[in-house]
């Protein structure tokens, strides 16, 4: 039986409003689910860890759509699946399996050294300084503050946009171009249409940009890797990587910074033992990972083959939906009490940067960002709080993201 055949399957909410519900809905149907994703497309969705990690290392799950995707011919008639060009209907790391996956990540893993991730930890710590001493001047009468606005979203924009050599009179479209990639609100024609349009504006225009001005940037390493003989980046590749590279490591550490602040804000007695340090920063962010993943769920992988899992048979170019959200809160692996945040879980083997070939090449980056946003914000306002009800925030429009739109704050007590 494939996901097109005549069954039930569970219509995944295209707004995200309420993904911790949402998973465990999913979860008790059983350990996979045949979902409707926005537009009616149809895939899998794994509910627990296990059967998650082991699709993920499976050789017989593919990312490439265009080799493994039974539907992909069908793409185009269906104008309410055209959001999902975005994340499968390019080149990238993303999108493609086994010998063309590892070439690409070859070509492009040299630039996200060890060396110059901790170079940009200065920048970071500037960053966040100069972010800091704007937030307490705007605090000066007292008034609520968004940490996401003010901090959260401009720390991780301004690194990437720096590490990529992203002109200035770009910064903006590039931020607005990966936030309308994240919004799965909306899966009609029109949507995709301006997704694709900007895609097809900014990029080329950073290409060109670099291409007549190249710095010590990861855009020129990339071009140059295009431009030399023998394995290289084509003129697609490297658009889509760069979409890829950018998009990833800028909007994922946006949510892993507001989620994180929230999260403590939730729970002030953690956040004690964190300042006693009886909890290290590094557990915070990985239980934030854990139980508010910066990406929810991930389109798409795909059966190579006949596939076993959680009691059914995945059939042969049927999708998969890589549900990082539903894995983090399983009872069965991480406990009865796997739906609350505790940062003293040790949760550091969460999947949410991913595992095995496809792990998150841009990881160590988000973690330096987190692990110096965090302690300076909260050491700069020991007295911060949130200001508005908990159920007053609101999650982004996606089911993808997984964040709040704002994270409004008084800092001082």
């Amino acid at each position: 039986m494939t996901v097109t055949d005549h069954i039930d399957r569970f219509a995944i909410d295209p707004f995200g409003a309420d993904i911790p519900a949402e998973s465990a809905r999913l979860r008790a149907i059983g350990p996979i689910v045949p979902v409707d994703l926005p537009g009616g497309i149809p895939a899998w969705a794994p509910t627990d860890y296990d059967t998650l990690k082991n699709l993920i290392l499976d050789p017989r799950v593919s990312k490439d759509p265009r080799l493994h995707w039974r539907l992909w011919p069908e793409v185009g008639q269906h104008p309410s699946w055209g959001w999902v060009l975005g994340w499968v209907g390019v080149v990238n790391m993303l999108s493609t399996y086994g010998a063309d996956h590892a070439r690409l990540r070859k070509l492009v893993a040299p630039s996200f050294t060890r060396r110059r991730t901790e170079a940009m930890r200065v920048r970071v710590e500037a960053i966040t300084a100069e972010l800091l001493d704007t937030l307490e001047a705007a605090d000066a009468d007292g008034r609520v503050v968004d940490v996401k606005s003010a901090l959260a979203h401009p720390l991780p924009l301004r690194i990437i946009c720096e590490l990529f050599g992203v002109p200035d009179e770009l910064v903006d479209d590039t931020a607005r171009m990966v936030a309308a990639i994240m919004d799965t609100s909306d899966p009609g024609p029109e949507h995709a249409a301006s997704v694709q349009q900007q895609i097809g504006t900014v990029l080329p225009a950073l290409i060109a940009h670099r291409g007549e001005h190249p710095g010590d940037d990861l855009t020129t390493e990339l071009i140059r890797v295009r431009d030399e003989d023998g394995d290289r980046l084509s003129d697609e590749e490297l658009l889509y990587t760069l979409l890829l590279v950018i998009g990833a490591g800028f909007e994922t550490t946006v949510n892993l910074i507001g989620n994180a602040v929230v999260a403590l804000l939730r729970h002030p007695e953690q956040l004690a033992d964190v300042r006693a340090g009886k909890i290290s920063w590094d557990a915070v962010v990985d239980e934030t990972l854990r139980l508010h993943p910066s990406i929810a769920a991930l389109p798409l992988r795909f059966a190579v083959s006949d596939i076993e899992a959680g009691g059914v048979t995945i059939p042969a170019g049927d999708a998969i939906i890589t549900t990082y959200a539903a894995a983090g809160v399983d009872p069965a692996h991480y406990g009865p009490d796997a739906d609350l945040f505790d940062a003293a879980r040790g949760a550091d083997d969460h999947l949410s940067f991913g595992i095995g070939v496809h792990r998150c090449i841009g990881a160590p980056l988000a973690r330096v960002e987190a692990l110096t946003a965090l302690p300076a914000l909260f050491g700069r306002f020991p007295g911060m709080r949130l200001a508005v009800d908990e159920d007053e925030l609101r999650q982004v429009p996606s089911f993808i993201a997984f964040g709040w739109q704002e994270v409004p704050v008084r800092l001082r007590a």
